[in-house]
């Protein structure tokens, strides 16, 4: 009988360490402002879940919509610059 031990130590990649690369931060960062515009989105579409939605409620989530296409669009115009530069 072999034993696979030793093969397993081989395949086995370096502990991971449980914390963000600096590079992942840095994309965190840049995304923030769409993250933070989905999550206002979210809150205004759970306001009005569980009841019918008065106008304001509309007004709200429409809002919303409009700050997270925004939010996609400067980030998409944030990447095609970058990528332009590089």
């Amino acid at each position: 009988m072999t034993t696979i031990a030793a093969l397993h130590a081989a395949v086995t990649a370096a502990p991971y360490d449980g914390e963000p690369t600096a590079a992942e931060l840095d994309a965190i960062d840049r995304e923030m402002p769409l993250i933070q515009a989905d999550i206002v989105l979210l809150d205004a579409e759970i306001m009005a879940i569980d009841r019918t939605p008065t106008e304001l409620d509309e007004r709200r989530i429409r809002r919303a919509r409009r700050r997270v296409l925004a939010a996609r669009r400067a980030l998409a115009n944030l990447t095609a610059a970058a990528g332009e530069v590089a």
